[in-house]
C-alpha cells in the first residue's frame, strides 16, 4: 500500500510583507489620530499655553515680516505659486494620469487622486467645524479665506508629497534621486508652514495641526494600498517583475 505524501501548504510569499507594512502604516495612523485629537481638542478649548505660544510666535514673525519686506516677497510667492493647494494637487493628478499613460496602473492613479480629494474634504469640514479665527494685524502683509485651522497649506503639501515619495519609491529609482525626492519633500513640507507664519495668516498650531492631519492621511492610505491587491500589484514596476521571465525565455 502506497501512501502518498501531504499536499504542500498553498505559498503564499508577498502577504508577510504587505502585512508588516500595512500593520506599520495603521500604528503610525493611530499614533498621528491620537496626536491630532489632543491638539484640536487644545485648539477647540483655547487651552492658554498653547494661545500664548501661538501668540508670542505670531507677533514675533509678524514684526520680522513687515521690516524683510524682500523675505516676505520671496515667501509670498512660494506659498502663492509654488507651494499652493492648487498647484501640488495639480501635480499629483499629473502623476496620476503618467502612471495610467506610461504603466497603465489605473488603480494606483485612483488612489492617488482619491486621496488628495478625500484631504481636500476633510480639511475643509474641520475648517468649518473648528471656525477658528486668523490672526490680525493693523498693518498685514498677505491676507487669506476661510478659517485657520488646519493650515489648508501645510495639510495639502504633506499629503501631496508623502504620496508622490511613495510612489517614487514603488518606482524604484537609484538612491541618488530617492535623496533629492525626499529633500525636495522635506523643504516643501516644512519650507509651506513656515511661510504661512511668517505671512501672518496662521497660528503656529494651525501649521501643526495640518503636518499632523496630513501625515494621517498619507498613512492611512499606504496602508489601504498595502492591503488591497490590486494596487500593490498594479504599483509594482512592469520591468522588474518581466525581466526574469523575459531573460528565461531567451
Amino acid at each position: 500500500m502506497r501512501l502518498s505524501s501531504p499536499a504542500p501548504p498553498s505559498a503564499t510569499p508577498s502577504s508577510g510583507p504587505h502585512q508588516a507594512l500595512q500593520d506599520a502604516a495603521l500604528r503610525a495612523a493611530a499614533l498621528l489620530a491620537l496626536c491630532s485629537l489632543v491638539l484640536l481638542a487644545l485648539v477647540e478649548a483655547s487651552w492658554q499655553p498653547l494661545m500664548a505660544l501661538d501668540g508670542e510666535i505670531a507677533r514675533t514673525t509678524h514684526r520680522w515680516a513687515v521690516r524683510e519686506d524682500g523675505v516676505t516677497a520671496v515667501a509670498r510667492i512660494l506659498t502663492d505659486w509654488f507651494w499652493d493647494p492648487i498647484t501640488l494637487r495639480a501635480l499629483t493628478v499629473a502623476v496620476a494620469v503618467g502612471l495610467v499613460w506610461r504603466g497603465a496602473q489605473w488603480w494606483p492613479a485612483l488612489w492617488l487622486v482619491a486621496t488628495v480629494a478625500f484631504a481636500a474634504v476633510l480639511q475643509q469640514v474641520l475648517k468649518a467645524a473648528v471656525d477658528r479665527a486668523r490672526p490680525v494685524w493693523s498693518d498685514p502683509v498677505d491676507d487669506a479665506r476661510f478659517a485657520a485651522f488646519p493650515s489648508g497649506h501645510a495639510m495639502t503639501a504633506t499629503v501631496c508629497c508623502g504620496l508622490l515619495l511613495w510612489v517614487v519609491r514603488r518606482q524604484g529609482v537609484g538612491p541618488r534621486r530617492w535623496r533629492a525626492a525626499v529633500a525636495v519633500a522635506v523643504v516643501s513640507v516644512v519650507g509651506v508652514g513656515l511661510t504661512r507664519v511668517w505671512l501672518g495668516v496662521h497660528w503656529l498650531s494651525d501649521v501643526v495641526g495640518g503636518w499632523l492631519l496630513g501625515s494621517l492621511v498619507v498613512a492611512v492610505a499606504v496602508a489601504v494600498f498595502a492591503g488591497v491587491p490590486r494596487l500593490r500589484e498594479a504599483g509594482k514596476r512592469p520591468a522588474a517583475d518581466a525581466g526574469p521571465g523575459l531573460r528565461s525565455r531567451t
